[in-house]
């Protein structure tokens, strides 16, 4: 079987790569990467798969790769991620996003192929939840408040378009927040944990700065949540449908703040800069895992007191004294 992960050098692509190369040794597993992107996410098994470069807006490179390649599966992790920055590059954001994904069906359909295809969607998408909408199903409307979620509804929508009008085999996931090693320092929890141990190690004044500290977020293990990426492509899930991939419990940020205080034994402030505070910001995210559960038997495993303990210790052994 040959797999395509696009994004393999970020935070969740890397972490795929990692249980398919351990789970399944079998497959052979291509990346594509920017010319620039960073790999240290990977440079411990990038001697176990092929990486090539490709630039997913620009067509005729995502046809000559996908032409090389013909993957069975293609896990389409790629994508500008980062809610802020979508505020301050709107239109980058839903080029990539949407642009991207685009050049990836037309290749395929050009090709004449027809792998199965995860989309790894995003809980975002659902923006205003009000108060009776959690926890949140499926069939949830979609309010987006965010340009970045803006851009993830026209991926997701995208996917259930082209299985409707050519049959392509996609699966959107949309995935709830993720966390763990790895995980970019512009992201909450890796944030919090990368502050605490500049403190810890006398780089910075004990003061910890945070944004909007009552939003709830329903956290799932990076490590649990690839796994159910690579489930949703197993023949349990049907194409052309949406499944939340979630934890099905959530969690305000100062509970994300207060569980990474308890790692450390040095005395810390917390103040607010409003730079970290959105425009719009989603108040709650609580995921309906159970259609997924039914179709895959998928179930967490990982417990987010272990989640935040590993991404403190991963900063630890990054940042020197």
């Amino acid at each position: 079987m040959r797999v395509l992960i696009t994004g393999i050098t970020g935070f969740a692509g890397s972490h795929l790569a990692d249980y398919i190369l351990k789970h399944h040794p079998e497959v052979d597993l291509f990346g594509i990467y920017r010319w620039r992107s960073r790999t240290e996410n990977i440079e411990h098994c990038m001697n176990r798969m092929k990486l090539i470069e490709c630039d997913l807006k620009d067509a005729s490179s995502v046809l000559r790769v996908l032409r090389e390649i013909k993957p069975d599966r293609i896990f389409h992790l790629a994508a500008q991620s980062f809610v802020p920055s979508s505020w301050n590059a709107p239109t980058e954001s839903l080029v990539t996003n949407i642009v991207g994904q685009v050049n990836i069906f037309e290749a395929l359909r050009e090709l004449k192929l027809n792998p199965w295809i995860q989309l790894a969607c995003s809980s975002e998408e659902y923006g205003m939840v009000l108060p009776d909408e959690v926890p949140i199903k499926e069939t949830n409307p979609l309010r987006p408040l965010s340009p970045y979620a803006v851009s993830k509804v026209g991926q997701d929508m995208l996917g259930y378009q082209y299985n409707m009008s050519y049959g392509l085999n996609v699966v959107r996931t949309r995935g709830f927040n993720h966390t763990g090693p790895r995980r970019g320092d512009v992201f909450v929890c890796s944030n919090f944990a990368r502050q605490i141990v500049e403190i810890e190690k006398g780089k910075r004044d004990p003061v910890i700065r945070v944004g909007n500290l009552e939003a709830k977020r329903d956290f799932t293990d990076v490590r649990d949540m690839v796994k159910g990426y690579w489930l949703s492509l197993c023949g349990k899930c049907n194409p052309g449908e949406v499944y939340n991939i979630s934890s099905g419990t959530c969690w305000t940020i100062k509970d994300v703040l207060d569980k990474l205080l308890g790692f450390t034994d040095v005395k810390i402030d917390i103040q607010e800069d409003k730079d970290r505070l959105r425009p719009s910001d989603v108040p709650i995210l609580l995921g309906d895992n159970k259609k997924f559960i039914r179709a895959t038997g998928w179930k967490p495993t990982i417990p987010f007191q272990q989640t935040l303990k590993d991404i403190i210790d991963y900063w630890r052994g990054r940042i020197v004294e």
